[in-house]
């Protein structure tokens, strides 16, 4: 059995090790939160594509019918759908980038983990990992914004079309 003083010199190493494992795993949380917000984004642009496409293929298929051509409402709607596509893929990035920080942010903790046990020397593996998810997460954000800059010029879009296409003005 280890003499108590022995056990106890262990002690601030292995404080030292649980400390620096809580910083990804923070960031490991803060990612996941953006991650689900993303996805409900991500979720509401996809359907707001099929919404538009919907919109176009009944304007299409009335004009196939014998429906005389409104060119404003198809400009406006084909507009729309290349917005709404653009904020879908832009988001759909950004989840990417969310999960391969996420995944490089847990990969982290493990490796200081087994830096701690093993005794390594390997703070290069850990400052690489820190950078990378860094990176990553700041990329994504990055996306977000772009995303959020896209949505905004669609929601200009349409309600400077509707204004324009108000039957009570």
């Amino acid at each position: 059995m280890p003499h108590p003083t022995t056990f106890l010199r262990d002690v601030p190493g292995a404080l030292t090790a649980l400390s620096a494992m809580v910083t990804p795993a923070i960031l490991v949380s803060a990612c996941g939160a953006l991650v689900l917000t993303t996805s409900q984004r991500l979720s509401r642009s996809l359907e707001r594509v099929r919404a538009v496409a919907a919109a176009l293929k009944t304007l299409r298929d009335a004009i196939a019918a014998g429906a005389p051509p409104d060119a404003d409402e198809h400009g406006y709607l084909t507009q729309q759908l290349v917005f709404s596509a653009r904020r879908a893929r832009l988001l759909q990035q950004a989840m990417t980038c969310l999960y391969l920080a996420l995944g490089i942010f847990v990969a982290s903790i493990v490796v200081i983990g087994a830096i701690e046990v093993l005794a390594l020397t390997a703070a290069w593996l850990l400052t690489g990992l820190a950078l990378a998810g860094s990176g990553m997460f700041f990329y994504a954000s990055v996306l977000l914004i772009w995303e959020s800059r896209v949505a905004l010029r669609d929601v200009g879009s349409e309600t400077d079309y509707l204004l324009q296409h108000n039957p009570l003005a």
